[in-house]
């Protein structure tokens, strides 16, 4: 379903990805781990359209994802995205934040895209926020609204930039959670996350990266439990010990 291939960007003379190859098939959830500054959340950007790459391609269902193209527009709807801060609108309520898409970027009838908004939170468990501004929630709250949002366009696929990262350690599960039961639905996600547990759980695959390159990939507990490149063994041997 996403296809990139030989993918490139810099910022000015600085190589952030230097030529990403990765397929990610319809259902497949992929965990990209990795330290800081190694690409993993500029690699999502540029599926998602939010930057231009320099050279190489990507394809959404054999659609050219360029951030300049008409198509993006499109391509944003089949591939939403969660992102570490949350990014919701402060002075729209939880419902109006979930459709705030559906109404005014896919035009739905306002009744039907609230119906289906009400659904979505009630799913996350936070009907009864319907109501609720961004400031009155917790964080777990908040991400949770993101993920309805991301829902809310009735995507094929969803991205997510560490979306735990930000949260205090007693909100990390109500999240996790959530997003396990995308992936027990069959939903396509491609994740980036240093939730190690989750990884091991809920992932088809997992990708190491470094320096701008996947440097190893494999089964998720196979590449947990026995990472072969010597930089993979020192990056989870660090995250074990903190």
């Amino acid at each position: 379903m996403i296809d990139i291939n030989a993918l490139h960007k810099s910022y000015g003379d600085f190589e952030v990805l230097k030529g990403i190859d990765l397929k990610v098939a319809r259902g497949e959830v992929v965990c990209l781990i990795g330290a800081s500054g190694s690409g993993k959340s500029t690699l999502l950007r540029c599926v998602n359209g939010l930057e231009v790459y320099q050279s190489g391609a990507i394809h959404v269902n054999g659609q050219l994802v360029e951030a300049e193209r008409k198509s993006i527009r499109d391509i944003r709807t089949k591939v939403t995205m969660v992102f570490q801060r949350f990014n919701l609108f402060p002075h729209r309520t939880a419902l109006e934040n979930v459709t705030e898409g559906p109404i005014h970027v896919k035009g739905e009838n306002r009744r039907e895209a609230e119906a289906y908004a009400m659904e979505l939170l009630e799913r996350m468990n936070l009907a009864d926020k319907a109501g609720a501004y961004p400031d009155r929630l917790s964080g777990g709250q908040q991400q949770r609204v993101a993920i309805a949002r991301a829902l809310a366009m009735r995507p094929e696929a969803i991205l997510f930039d560490e979306p735990t990262s930000a949260l205090d350690p007693e909100l990390v599960g109500e999240v996790l959670n959530a997003m396990r039961d995308l992936a027990a639905e069959g939903m396509t996600m491609l994740v980036v996350t240093h939730e190690m547990g989750f990884a091991r759980e809920v992932a088809d695959r997992v990708l190491f990266m470094h320096g701008g390159r996947i440097i190893e990939q494999g089964p998720a507990r196979e590449l947990l439990s026995n990472p072969q490149h010597e930089r993979t063994r020192d990056f989870l041997g660090r995250i074990l010990e903190h």
